[in-house]
């Protein structure tokens, strides 16, 4: 992203979105969209890595009135973290990698089981190596990095043991649950601070972690709640942005609670609920269907369901976005029809 919009962008997550203002637009963008946006292979992003430097420059030279968050991610779909403990790691072509779980039922992995080093451990090493080699054309093109990003705790822990495996814990070992929760927490932790540690601009945390989403209350408070809170306490000076679309209604109102900044979320939970529920303490970061409207519907349609959203966002602290990340096959007519919505009309 450019300078200025970091501070657009740092400005509506702190005030209220006014009458007769335009909104801040971000979306949050990664390899399962940008690759075949920009007619290029997943293997080629990945591995290729001017073209994975040209395709994120080319974005924003594309979409200047779009801060795409986190910026310049280099990411592999979900494999980093996992990675760096061995899992085995299936590539495609045209797709983002699968992760086989490196736990499953052994329960004496546990006991042997250490958070990895970003420095020399999997595809973190990777990505420290990209950030630092592309760093200063990152720059010389006009943009910075303000975000340091992670998979959740809960995330990490799904994909190291099979997400169905790990659900069942919680209920049926929570010990073991726990023990492997408290592994994913210092490794989502170290995995941050490795990246502000060469990332001299960055100013905020993205912390993506939907499994929480798929807990009851119960579950929540003592299987997330703790573990997420952990990681954002780390990081009181930066502001903090925890991206979650998938069914966090049973537990919204404790959100705020876990210090968190800007609220992504899912598009089926009404705007004005999100707000009553978290109050004035974060912003939402919202909620466009990233599915059913920005893929599948037409630029008219993106039209209107932007103006509606943004009749909701007055008087809160809002960022103009979609109920989640931009997914594959969003077409770029229907980005320019949420930013021509957004620009060109006046909020009562």
């Amino acid at each position: 992203m450019k300078p200025e919009q970091w501070k657009k962008f740092l400005q509506a997550a702190e005030s209220p979105f006014c009458p007769g203002s335009t909104p801040c637009i971000a979306l949050i963008i990664d390899s399962p969209w940008l690759p075949g946006f920009m007619g290029v292979s997943h293997l080629d992003y990945y591995f290729c890595r001017k073209t994975w430097l040209d395709a994120n420059i080319e974005v924003c030279r594309r979409f200047p009135d779009i801060c795409f968050i986190p910026g310049f991610w280099v990411e592999y779909g979900m494999a980093i973290e996992p990675s760096a403990f061995g899992a085995k790691i299936k590539w495609w072509n045209n797709n983002t990698p699968s992760i086989e779980p490196l736990l499953g039922e052994n329960w004496s992995s546990y006991t042997t089981l250490t958070p990895p080093d970003p420095a020399t451990d999997g595809l973190m090493a990777v990505a420290l190596h990209m950030y630092k080699k592309y760093l200063p054309e990152i720059r010389n093109a006009g943009h910075v990095i303000k975000f340091a990003s992670a998979r959740g705790p809960l995330a990490l822990a799904s994909h190291l043991q099979g997400l169905t495996n790990f659900l069942l814990d919680l209920e049926l070992n929570p010990d073991q649950a726990k023990k492997l929760l408290e592994v994913a927490t210092e490794t989502t932790i170290a995995w941050l601070k490795a990246q502000i540690e060469i990332l001299p601009d960055v100013e905020a945390i993205l912390l993506l972690d939907d499994i929480p989403g798929m807990l009851s209350p119960r579950h929540f408070e003592v299987f997330a709640y703790p573990y997420l809170k952990a990681v954002f306490d780390v990081f009181p000076n930066y502001l903090k942005v925890y991206h979650n679309d998938a069914n966090i209604e049973p537990f919204i109102e404790r959100l705020p609670d876990l210090g968190i900044d800007v609220l992504n979320f899912t598009h089926k939970i009404d705007l004005a609920k999100a707000a009553e529920a978290v109050g004035d303490a974060v912003c939402l970061l919202g909620n466009l269907p990233p599915v059913s409207l920005m893929v599948d519907g037409t630029p008219e349609e993106v039209e209107k369901e932007t103006r509606l959203l943004l009749e909701k966002a007055v008087g809160r602290r809002f960022v103009l976005s979609a109920g989640g990340g931009v997914s594959p096959g969003t077409p770029a007519s229907n980005l320019d029809a949420l930013v021509s919505a957004a620009l060109h009309r006046q909020v009562n």
